[in-house]
């Protein structure tokens, strides 16, 4: 499978699973209140610190994976492998559903501070929350293996299909069936559960056949402790850098604001819609270059997706920092919560930007086993991040901890960058900064800002802001990919050959 049609296959994929979980969101709010909604946003929490549980086994198992396309295992090495991270897997999961249980009754009594909603009904909700949380986990394992596998195709046909039962099947249990939060998590699992069958059978079906049945091997998880260990630590330290400031505000915060603090990081997070797709197609294409030792393919191919992330994760960033309120009206079609959503989104989104740009060069520290750095830099981060958000957030609230996301991944930009590629890429930091990022940027905002400027003030209606909206990105995206050359040299092999072909197709008939 070409790298081309992942990165297609991928954006497909992950567009319409955006779509769908964004889609519905105002029915959820509308159906379940937004205290309710809230507790959605714990969930999410929960689901990002449950990839600190795998022990860093899930990446290894998917960089393996990609090893395994290029010669480095044999068939029967890799099932075993996959068997030894399942059993530990579905150990975790299990552990973790008992634990949320057994903690069920004070999460809802001691830790959140609900006004509308009962105890028990709260209690209940984490119940099925902690298993349709262990569900998602084992489900993680089998697309990283699909996605190590380069087989994105398969794995977006499966998790768009499912994505669409999970946000209309959801929709018609809060309609139909009844409008609760634990309806809409037993929902949730019975579709995870379906999910990992269904990937399940797609990653064995891919696998070439052994000579024996897989088993549990424990020379096969020593085989990738080191590489495990190494992105162990960099989860922990991302999850306290990026989950922090949502634990101290679920605490400091009623209910109701943190869902409001939610719905602005859902917003800027769905910009990890624009650059997840590139960073899953591109690494397992970095890590066959680096086992082959292509270094000239290899550096042609990181800036090529480096510019890719730009173009794309900064017009829809800059978009939504400009027009966050038009963006969140036309969302919600609620302008009072716009109103008080989009400036916490626009702070939120830049962080996320700055954070998106740095994937391309975290994926090659991946794809070369280095993960140390990583490891020191976040140290480094969760030192300054901890005193940073207990000082700003009791006096600025939840605007302060979107600045210091903002500042903290700006640091990133300045300090990892230089580490990055004075190891790995010693001759092509400039060409990152000015070609890759900076060019592409700055064609961005000039553009979005003069679009802002033309766009008249006042209400247009949905439709009018619809297409004010889709016409602004329309211009901020093709400046941007004519600023960054990669991406102009792609269009101008791409566009001659559509007119032509067509042109050809024309004169046969």
């Amino acid at each position: 499978m070409s790298l081309k049609k992942n990165v297609v296959a991928n954006y497909l994929g992950q567009g319409w699973r955006a779509l769908m979980g964004l889609a519905f969101i105002p029915l959820y709010i509308q159906y379940l209140g937004v205290e309710a909604y809230g507790l959605i946003g714990i969930f999410a929490i929960l689901q990002a610190w449950l990839a600190l549980l795998d022990m860093g086994m899930r990446p290894a198992l998917g960089r393996d994976m990609a090893r395994f396309t290029g010669g480095a295992h044999d068939p029967q090495a890799i099932r075993d492998l996959l068997r030894s991270v399942e059993v530990i897997g579905i150990t975790i999961a299990g552990a973790v559903a008992l634990g949320i249980w057994a903690a069920s009754g004070w999460l809802a009594s001691d830790w959140l501070a609900a006004k509308n909603l009962p105890a028990e009904a709260v209690a209940r909700a984490f119940t099925v929350m902690g298993a349709v949380t262990a569900l998602s986990f084992i489900e993680s394992i089998y697309g990283s293996s699909i996605g190590g596998l380069q087989r994105q195709v398969q794995q977006n046909v499966i998790t768009s299909v499912m994505a669409t039962a999970r946000g209309f099947g959801t929709v018609g249990v809060l309609v139909w069936v009844s409008p609760t939060i634990e309806a809409f998590f037993i929902w949730q699992g019975l579709i995870s559960l379906i999910t990992v069958a269904l990937f399940a059978g797609a990653v064995y079906g891919a696998l070439p056949p052994g000579h024996r049945s897989a088993r549990f091997s424990i020379s096969a998880l020593m085989g990738i402790w080191r590489f495990a260990a190494g992105t162990t630590a960099i989860t922990l330290l991302a999850l306290l850098l990026t989950q922090t400031d949502k634990i101290l505000l679920s605490r400091l915060l009623s209910l109701e604001s943190f869902a409001y603090y939610s719905l602005a990081g859902i917003a800027a997070n769905a910009l990890y819609m624009l650059v997840g797709p590139v960073a899953a197609a591109f690494f397992p294409r970095f890590t066959e270059l680096v086992t082959r030792g292509d270094d000239l393919a290899l550096r042609a191919v990181y800036h090529h997706g480096a510019q890719l992330v730009t173009v794309l994760m900064g017009t829809a960033a800059t978009v939504l920092m400009v027009f966050g309120d038009r963006v969140l009206t036309l969302w919600t079609a609620d302008p009072a919560l716009a109103h008080r959503v989009a400036p916490l989104m626009a702070v939120l989104a830049l962080g996320t930007l700055f954070n998106g740009l740095m994937w391309m060069p975290y994926q090659m520290q991946l794809a070369h086993g280095w993960t140390t750095l990583t490891v020191k830099i976040n140290i480094v981060a969760v030192g300054i991040l901890i005193p940073a958000i207990l000082s700003v957030v009791p006096q600025y609230g939840a605007i302060g901890a979107a600045w210091v996301w903002v500042t903290l991944n700006a640091g990133y930009l300045v300090f990892g960058v230089h580490f990055i590629h004075r190891r790995l890429l010693p001759r092509e930091k400039w060409r990152w900064y000015s070609q890759d990022i900076f060019i592409p940027l700055a064609a961005a905002t000039v553009t979005v800002g003069f679009c802002r400027w033309a766009t008249p003030h006042q209400t247009l209606g949905r439709l009018g802001e619809f297409g004010v909206l889709l016409i602004s990105l329309s211009c901020v995206l093709l400046a941007a990919a004519l600023a960054a050359p990669c991406v102009r040299t792609q269009l101008a092999r791409y566009v001659p050959g559509q007119f032509k072909s067509r042109f050809n197709a024309a004169k046969m008939v």
